[in-house]
């Protein structure tokens, strides 16, 4: 391919670094990395071909970049301590949303359809508690690390849009106004704790977290669809299918929750929008387009090419974080979009992308490992190719 023969040709330029892709090497904190490093034209060659990967904030890809003195000096206070203090916070909120959905799961047996066990059928005051709690509870963690306002803005859709809306759907009943789904854009695991806070839906997650202490149950509750990445295309499928029918069940019933979706497939810097795959739209259903930025000034909240353990610190260490919200009237589908599940998601792509004044990027996950190997020293790049693209 085309795509595969140009990075073979950038993967000629890079210099050999490691023997072992595989090789760790001890990262301290507050130093950048002193092995050998790719040379400077290769990282901005880099850059440009995955710039929707690229941290341009002052710590630098991989969060690792040489920071100012009065940038380390802050870093050293916050660690010492304002990080403490929020990690036990945020401990103590999870594990009191975790007592919660413990005590209003008693006595109450899962769903298990498809082999997908979930609590987020509950009725009455369980399903109350979970989520009136669950919403209150986010926000307050949201809080804990930072986010102290949240800018939400409802944005109109221009006069020629809204009156072709309302031709769609001028004979629909006012419960035919509910979307099945919410379509964001994806920078941060914070993006998830901002939707809880809001709206509470489920997510697509990975079949381990509902393994996991605390979260697990939390994951349950919420509803979540739990995938195996690495599964056969087949088992794939029937998720898929989970996902569509739970969209059309939360278009159709008030009460059950909505489905959250990140199309993307993976985290960007926030500059960008990549491709969107098609799984959230083949139910054909309307939904509901929700941008989300991240303003900063020194560490920038994406998560995207910096470990997990790396951006948790430095993210608890800023002291003040700052979202952005856009919030878009529900999409409703033409019958053309419901016939071509592409063609809808490439019309709420490049809607959002205007509305969210995003960039436009047509790469993908297999681009986004081949930027973090090259970064991280693995000058083997052509065979994360081959590695499966979920």
């Amino acid at each position: 391919m085309e795509k595969e023969t140009e990075l073979r040709d950038l993967d000629s330029k890079l210099p050999h670094l490691v023997d072992d892709a595989s090789a760790k090497v001890d990262r301290p904190l507050l130093k950048p990395e002193r092995s050998t490093p790719a040379s400077t034209e290769s990282i901005q060659e880099l850059e440009k071909k995955f710039a929707a990967y690229v941290r341009n904030d002052v710590y630098g890809p991989l969060g690792q970049g040489e920071l100012p003195f009065k940038e380390k000096l802050l870093l050293g206070i916050a660690i010492v301590t304002l990080l403490p203090i929020r990690v036990v916070l945020a401990m103590s909120i999870l594990l009191l949303y975790y007592l919660i959905c413990r005590i209003c799961t008693l006595f109450s047996a899962p769903n298990r359809e498809d082999e997908q066990e979930d609590y987020a059928h509950m009725g009455g005051w369980r399903r109350s508690v979970t989520v009136r709690s669950g919403r209150l509870l986010s926000r307050l963690i949201l809080f804990v690390f930072g986010f102290y306002w949240i800018n939400e803005t409802y944005r109109d859709l221009s006069d020629n849009e809204k009156s072709a809306t309302e031709n769609q759907s001028k004979d629909q009943s006012e419960e035919a106004e509910r979307p099945g789904a919410i379509i964001s854009n994806h920078v941060s695991y914070i993006d998830i704790l901002y939707h809880m806070s809001s709206s509470f839906p489920s997510f697509v997650a990975k079949r381990s977290v509902a393994k996991l202490p605390l979260v697990g149950l939390i994951s349950k509750c919420l509803g979540c669809v739990f995938v195996q990445r690495e599964s056969k295309s087949s088992d794939f499928k029937g998720v898929s299918g989970v996902v569509t029918e739970r969209v059309r069940e939360a278009h159709r019933k008030k009460f059950a929750p909505m489905m959250m979706l990140f199309p993307e497939g993976t985290t960007t810097n926030g500059d960008h929008l990549l491709p969107f795959k098609t799984g959230a739209f083949l139910a054909r259903m309307p939904v509901l387009p929700v941008i989300l930025r991240y303003p900063y000034q020194r560490f920038s909240p994406a998560w995207d090419s910096i470990s997990g353990v790396r951006h948790v610190i430095f993210l608890l260490c800023q002291f003040v974080n700052y979202i952005e919200v856009i919030r878009l009237p529900v999409y409703h589908p033409s019958q053309e979009e419901k016939d071509d599940p592409k063609l809808y998601a490439n019309n709420v792509r490049r809607l959002m992308a205007r509305e969210g004044n995003l960039i436009l990027s047509d790469i993908g996950l297999a681009e986004k490992r081949i930027y973090l190997a090259a970064l991280n020293g693995n000058n083997s790049l052509p065979s994360v190719l081959h590695q499966k693209d979920d």
